[in-house]
């Protein structure tokens, strides 16, 4: 039940994500739906000190430092909105069940060699997985792909939890480090990027020549 509230959860922030051109609101979802994903093995698994230790650290890392850092580049940037997407942002919210359903469907043709806690999280997990690569591909400005960005490893890191007894969490610290050293670089990136051409519109990046 708790699990499947967490779910529900992640569906709302991925459609809030969708539907926003806030960057700050997206920012404080991400945030949330990190917070929410860092305390899911204490809820799947029995308790075990190392999970513990895990938990604390995916949601110091993807609930406090992650956010602080990209609204720390929001604030310098004085960018506040994504206001001229690639795709619309009614287009995206209608994308949004397309893409659930989607990952309903696919879930039930994928073969489970063990039983997954909750029918929801595989398909919520690759809801989330869709949703990161959808923003990524389908915005501007760098620093909401960077979102997507942080999107889509949520959804990698749900999947991860529903075959974790199959996936030792030495490699989930793993994937976290690194991703923690994408936000990082990325975050100086942009700051440089804006400094140099006064935007962070991709589109005008991809212009650029010699």
């Amino acid at each position: 039940m708790r699990t499947d509230i967490i779910m529900v959860l992640l569906i709302l922030t991925n459609m809030v994500v969708l539907g926003s051109s806030r960057l700050r609101a997206c920012i404080h979802v991400v945030a949330a739906q990190g917070v929410a994903l860092g305390i899911l093995p204490l809820i799947i698994h029995s308790f075990e000190p190392q999970l513990l230790i895990f938990a604390v650290l995916s949601v110091l890392l993807k609930g406090v430092i992650f956010p602080l850092m990209l609204w720390r580049t929001l604030r310098q940037l004085n960018v506040w909105r994504e206001d001229d997407p690639y795709v619309g942002y009614g287009l995206s919210l209608l994308m949004g069940p397309i893409a659930l359903a989607f990952s309903y469907w696919i879930s039930t043709r994928l073969p489970m060699p063990f039983s997954v806690h909750s029918p929801m999280l595989i398909p919520v997990a690759m809801f989330t997985l869709i949703v990161g690569l959808f923003i990524i591909i389908s915005r501007k400005k760098a620093l909401t792909q960077v979102l997507g960005y942080l999107v889509l490893e949520n959804g990698i890191y749900a999947f991860g939890m529903a075959i974790a007894s199959q996936q030792p969490m030495l490699i989930e610290l793993g994937i976290l480090l690194d991703v923690f050293v994408g936000v990082f670089v990325m975050g100086i990136a942009i700051f440089h990027i804006s400094r140099q051409f006064d935007h962070i519109n991709t589109d005008q990046l991809s212009t650029l020549k010699d």
